[in-house]
């Protein structure tokens, strides 16, 4: 379902734009501390539109992660956080009766929401629960997993109850590196069931349509790290998006993207939708962005200018894609996959 449609053409990403959406982790920060530009950035972004923040994080309630933003110098109020377990509680209503009790795998952010929305949270599988909901939490462990499978033991389309992930990351980005996500505890269960989850966060759209409708958005744009989610998500949605250097994906990722998960505008850092975004020039089979130039001959991607690197990623990205092709039929110098921007 697409919410909005087109491609916008902007002297910056922000042109035009009535709601920015920021993704948290590797976008504003990773682990405790902000990244690099971020809140300057986003702080000067909110001059003339609304900020709001999608997480598929379901560990902190939307509080706790205003309270977070607001250290760092952002000032949030919790409604403008949306959170995974918030559109999970959307699915949710849909599937269960008002009051149902639920066996929650998650931590507090999970919790609360659920209990919010009027549910009796349980934990284990022996309550009858007429629901699982799971989501990230760092003390999640066996014993709740093995919960989730004993209640899931049933295909729903054979009388099972229904199962919700508030999302499927695989990874998560933390101050110490890259640390498993909320995919690989649901790949879990699955693997003990062989069923599959129903999702409610990135990259599906029930928590774009739960930030469109609480922002009034008409025109937003979404910024992310993770092309498998945020920016798959966006373009399901209909939204433009940037992705932004400073969390999973890297400039490989960029250049092998398919064509659903392929970026509005490429961002080395959030100071980036401040400046002019430098549109792509292609004339015969050279593609240029700034002073970058790229060409496809055949097999080979050839740099004929290198320019800035921020631009040639672009146009050899822009080069790739519109071939169509996937990126193991090409030969790429490794110049165009050096990653000189930053990493958490």
């Amino acid at each position: 379902m697409a919410l909005f449609s087109g491609r916008r053409v902007s002297s910056t990403p922000l042109a035009g734009v009535d709601v920015v959406l920021a993704d948290l982790d590797g976008v504003v920060y990773a682990g405790a501390g902000a990244l690099p530009y971020a809140v300057d950035s986003l702080e000067r972004a909110r001059e003339g539109r609304r900020l709001g923040f999608i997480t598929n994080n379901a560990s902190r309630t939307d509080a706790s992660v205003a309270a977070h933003l607001t250290e760092l110098g952002l000032q949030t109020a919790p409604d403008e956080v949306v959170t995974s377990p918030q559109a999970a509680m959307r699915l949710l209503s849909e599937r269960v009766a008002p009051g149902a009790t639920i066996l929650v795998v998650g931590g507090d952010g999970l919790v609360n929401e659920v209990e919010k929305a009027g549910f009796v949270v349980t934990r284990s599988a022996e309550d009858a629960p007429a629901a699982v909901v799971q989501g990230f939490a760092p003390e999640v462990g066996w014993s709740q997993l093995a919960e989730a499978a004993y209640a899931l033991k049933l295909p729903e389309d054979e009388g099972g109850i229904p199962w919700i992930a508030t999302n499927t990351d695989w990874t998560i980005p933390q101050a110490r590196g890259i640390a498993p996500g909320n995919g690989t505890l649901v790949s879990a269960v699955h693997t003990a069931v062989g069923r599959l989850a129903t999702v409610a966060g990135k990259p599906e759209v029930p928590i774009f349509e739960e930030a469109v409708a609480r922002f009034g958005a008409q025109h937003p744009l979404f910024l992310g790290d993770r092309l498998d989610t945020d920016i798959l998500g966006a373009n399901r949605a209909g939204m433009p998006s940037a992705l932004v250097l400073t969390g999973i994906d890297r400039p490989k990722h960029v250049l092998a993207a398919p064509a659903g998960s392929q970026p509005t505008f490429i961002l080395a850092d959030l100071r980036d939708l401040h400046a002019p975004y430098p549109e792509a020039r292609v004339k015969d089979d050279v593609v240029a962005v700034g002073d970058a130039r790229v060409r496809i001959d055949g097999p080979d991607v050839q740099i004929l200018a290198a320019g800035e690197p921020i631009d040639l990623l672009r146009a050899g990205a822009k080069a790739i894609w519109d071939t169509g092709r996937a990126i193991y039929g090409f030969r790429v110098p490794e110049q165009l996959y050096a990653d000189p921007f930053h990493k958490p």
